[in-house]
């Protein structure tokens, strides 16, 4: 209880061996000051319910409830009750217990040894390596009663130590398990804890592990689960949708080749690089970059060689190895002048926008391949165009130019199929981002593929046997004001 508050006024009151405090709470849960939410747990909280109050209080109520028991097995690894409402703790006896809301599996086992963390007054919970132990014990119930974690998860969570802080870390979690095996007696647990960690670490036979992840991890192809997972998310959004097909109606070489200037002009402004019109147009007519902006106008060259290149653009990815290699050689086409940024090779150290970080750098070609499958399975022009557009975007595999790739990737598609191309214009920038930034953040996919649907709808409609034609329609419907200027006409 706490000190110099009124008892009545406290969210958990502990029953007392005191005779005086005793007969204070007796008195009080009488009145109804205070009630009952277990044996010798009270509370002055006759508001929330009992779950809410002990879930909120669950350390403190076990540590004083159970002094020196150690929350174990899979809670110790989660850190909450499972989905069924289990709690699994190392203790003197083996039993059953309840609290509002939860069942208490008590293991008997031995106390807390070194290393293991006191997370509340009287309780502690496993350290890691004793956790991954315990959760290599048999188990005779499933899922969520179980109290091991199933072996993928625990491969899992053995690939994240490497990915987050590399194989050395996992070396010294095995050398920590084998030394608390040694003082637990638990000398078959660490053989089967080895055995993965040797699999993963590749001096082991990898087909034993039964975790995609962690066997991705062990053929040398690790991959971003999360990315993945948020990929399938879209992929079946992407599936809810009747996507209506635009042919494209710049057909010819002349005005394919008109919208590809405003393609790159666009794709190139929406990253910083900013030109006015005329400038840009001297660039691609004659070839020849400007003497101040070098850099800069050889990426609005490099992006105009692509994307007015029919051949090049009606090229799409028929298998995984395909993809890295179209991806490598546009982005090499794309940023030739850019030494510093490694043209046609994938990032060597990681890239973030604001409070995003992307794909870890060891981690981009297998994701990459991973998201393949997602791409491969989806036929519709524009679902496929929208899919490989987000998914670049999203794994970010060059120091810069993704956005200017993913773009690339994306009209490729429709052009493969004779659909219109989409434009980016300079005053849907923000649409653009803000959709994009929702799909990322907040796994909202809808926005994002409305916004594209609608920019689609747009660009099918930008036609121009001449340049001056096309400029004159993209001019009176605001594509080149900025985003607080005005609104782009449909």
């Amino acid at each position: 209880m706490e000190k110099n508050v009124p008892i009545h006024l406290q969210e958990i009151i502990f029953g007392s061996s005191d005779s005086t405090i005793s007969k204070r709470i007796s008195q009080l849960e009488r009145k109804g000051e205070i009630r009952k939410l277990a044996p010798r747990v009270y509370t002055g909280n006759l508001e929330e319910d009992p779950e809410k109050i002990i879930g909120r209080n669950l350390f403190l109520v076990l540590g004083h409830l159970y002094p020196g028991a150690v929350l174990s097995h899979r809670s110790a690894l989660e850190f909450k009750p499972t989905s069924t409402g289990q709690l699994f703790l190392t203790y003197k006896y083996t039993k059953k217990a309840t609290l509002p809301g939860l069942s208490i599996r008590f293991l008997e086992g031995p106390g807390p040894i070194e290393g293991d963390n006191q997370i509340a007054k009287g309780l502690y919970a496993s350290q890691k390596e004793r956790a991954l132990l315990e959760n290599f014990q048999a188990s005779r119930k499933p899922g969520p009663d179980s109290k091991t974690l199933t072996l993928p998860e625990i491969e899992e969570r053995l690939e994240q130590i490497i990915r987050v802080n590399g194989e050395e870390e996992l070396n010294k979690v095995r050398d920590t398990a084998r030394s608390i095996s040694e003082k637990l007696d638990m000398p078959k647990e660490f053989d089967k804890l080895n055995t993965v960690i040797s699999a993963l670490l590749t001096t082991h036979p990898s087909n034993i592990l039964q975790s995609p992840i962690a066997a991705a991890r062990a053929f040398g192809i690790p991959y971003d689960s999360a990315r993945y997972e948020l990929f399938a998310k879209f992929y079946q959004e992407l599936n809810q949708f009747e996507f209506r097909r635009l042919k494209d109606p710049n057909s010819n070489t002349t005005s394919f080749r008109n919208f590809a200037f405003f393609e790159s002009y666009f794709s190139n402004y929406i990253e910083g690089t900013k030109f006015e019109i005329d400038q840009a147009k001297s660039i691609i007519e004659t070839q020849t970059p400007m003497l101040t902006r070098h850099e800069d106008s050889h990426d609005v060259l490099g992006t105009y060689q692509l994307v007015s290149n029919r051949k090049e653009m009606s090229t799409i990815p028929k298998t995984p190895d395909e993809l890295l290699t179209i991806l490598r050689y546009r982005h090499r086409i794309l940023l030739s002048s850019r030494k510093d940024k490694n043209p046609g090779e994938f990032k060597d150290k990681n890239n973030f926008a604001g409070q995003t970080s992307f794909v870890d750098k060891n981690l981009v070609k297998g994701t990459l391949l991973k998201s393949f499958e997602f791409y491969n399975a989806l036929k519709h022009p524009f679902a496929r165009a929208a899919y490989i557009m987000f998914a670049i975007s999203e794994i970010h595999p060059f120091l810069d130019g993704n956005g200017r790739i993913a773009r690339v990737m994306m009209n490729a598609e429709l052009v493969n199929q004779n659909q219109a191309k989409i434009l980016i214009p300079n005053v849907y920038r923000e649409d653009y981002i803000l959709t994009l930034r929702k799909l990322t953040r907040q796994r909202d996919p809808e926005a994002f593929i409305r916004m594209l649907i609608k920019i689609h709808e747009f660009s099918a409609k930008v036609i121009g046997d001449t340049m001056d034609e096309m400029q004159r329609f993209l001019r009176e419907s605001n594509a080149f004001l900025e985003p607080d200027e005005g609104h782009l006409k449909f």
